[in-house]
């Protein structure tokens, strides 16, 4: 399950990031996300909390840039190429908050067909005014993990 979002965010973001990677962790699932600060360290610290694994998909070239609650470092040397990876790695993506390096996260999802579950991110939509938002809205943590492995399950042949 991937987790995408800013690597700078306040209190309240952290707190929902932290939530949503114990849930994915009490559910037996594995985190994957770019593995450095922000939403991305916030939601590892929670997997880590209840015993998750957490692979970072790091955009640089040194394992040791991963935050430490991060199991299994994978580095690339991509820099922000390395959104595509976490997208095509993710099953499902559950995006919280971000600035232009999520929403890219975000559109490599959506061309692959990766779903996405946003809590407090960005709105797409297409200009067509009856067409509903491409991203699956979600307000508490709990819910969005819900939200992803349903849409998961219904992806799936």
């Amino acid at each position: 399950m991937g987790v995408i979002g800013a690597s700078d965010v306040d209190a309240s973001t952290a707190s929902l990031a932290r939530r949503v990677g114990e849930e994915i962790a009490l559910r037996g699932g594995v985190l994957v996300c770019g593995g450095l600060s922000g939403v991305m360290e916030a939601a590892a610290q929670g997997a880590h909390s209840r015993d998750g694994l957490t692979i970072g998909i790091l955009p640089g070239r040194r394992a040791q840039e991963a935050n430490r609650f991060i199991s299994v470092a994978v580095v690339t040397g991509l820099g922000e190429a390395r959104n595509t990876i976490i997208a095509h790695t993710s099953q499902a993506v559950i995006a919280i908050g971000g600035a232009y390096g999520t929403l890219s996260e975000i559109a490599f999802c959506l061309k692959l067909g990766v779903p996405v579950v946003g809590l407090q991110t960005w709105r797409l939509g297409h200009d067509q005014g009856d067409l509903p938002d491409l991203i699956h809205r979600a307000h508490e943590p709990a819910e969005a993990v819900e939200l992803a492995y349903r849409l998961l399950e219904v992806a799936r042949p």
